[in-house]
């Protein structure tokens, strides 16, 4: 067998192996373009700040940054953010039934460790705060918070992981939506348990929760009121347990107001030992009736 035939069947095989190949590697290219396709619809807010709608129009391609996991804004904040705020509560000032949608996001890798019922609301939170310190009033904000799957990112950092939207504040006072988040809280409420004389107490994680959930309904309804009634077990004179209830509901009241509850909208009150729930003849009993029952009003 000649060098020659030898070297043109060398060709030949490597001719057949390409095209045997070829539409492997073609596919895998398409598959691979529709992937990074999918991704960016998703994580397209992240490469700039905008701020659009209803008259209102403003883009930057600096954006908001969190790193993973968290909820806190990084700084610095760029100028050209704040220049936008800026112009924003402009319009906001001249727009009385204009509020403005936070919704933040989170991936659904990231683990949440705030009070907060997932880590996009927390960011969605931060954010409106940031834009209060701006001088925009907070009853100009309503917020909200979404898991996805994915965000654009650069190494641990999310880019802008926010969306924002402008809303009609006559479209929010009667939603329905609301109403059901208001039936829920008041169907579960959150409970404050005391031991016996204490009028202060460390909230857990789930009670915590349950306190930015009724702050969320606080915002969305702006002439709700929450009521924090004050209760105790009938150890002591019915005198003193209607003091106690009433300091107890008053450390409730404090808690609201520091965590960023408009003082105005908590009606503190005590019914004493007027109102058991349970048997006061028993340890049991009694533990259960020295409590706090915070509900919505309307």
């Amino acid at each position: 067998m000649s060098k020659k035939f030898l070297y043109l069947l060398g060709i030949l095989l490597a001719m057949l192996l390409g095209t045997w190949m070829y539409p492997d590697e073609c596919c895998a290219n398409e598959e691979k373009q529709g992937t990074d396709e999918k991704i960016m619809d998703v994580t397209a807010s992240g490469n700039s700040f905008q701020l659009q709608g209803n008259g209102f129009d403003y883009k930057t391609n600096q954006n908001l940054k969190f790193l993973n996991d968290d909820s806190n804004l990084l700084n610095p904040i760029s100028d050209s953010i704040n220049i936008g705020i800026v112009k924003l509560k402009e319009f906001l000032d001249q727009s009385p039934n204009q509020k403005l949608l936070i919704t933040g996001y989170a991936t659904s890798l990231e683990k949440n460790t705030t009070s907060f019922e997932n880590l996009g609301f927390a960011r969605a939170e931060n954010i409106k705060n940031y834009f209060v310190t701006m001088g925009i009033p907070k009853e100009k904000f309503t917020t909200d918070g979404k898991i996805i799957d994915s965000w654009k990112r650069s190494g641990d950092t999310l880019l802008g992981p926010a969306k924002y939207q402008f809303i009609s504040t006559e479209a929010t006072s009667n939603d329905n939506k609301w109403n059901s988040l208001r039936d829920s809280i008041n169907a579960n409420p959150l409970v404050l348990y005391f031991k016996t004389n204490q009028i202060n107490i460390q909230l857990n994680q789930e009670e915590a929760a349950k306190i930015a959930t009724i702050q969320r309904y606080l915002e969305k309804v702006p002439d709700s009121k929450i009521s924090a009634i004050g209760h105790t077990d009938n150890v002591g004179s019915p005198e003193n347990n209607m003091i106690l209830g009433q300091e107890r509901a008053d450390f409730a009241k404090r808690y609201l107001i520091k965590k960023g509850i408009d003082e105005t909208k908590i009606i503190s009150t005590s019914k004493g030992q007027t109102e058991p729930i349970a048997d006061n003849e028993s340890a049991e009993g009694k533990a259960k009736n020295r409590r706090t029952v915070i509900t919505i009003n309307k």
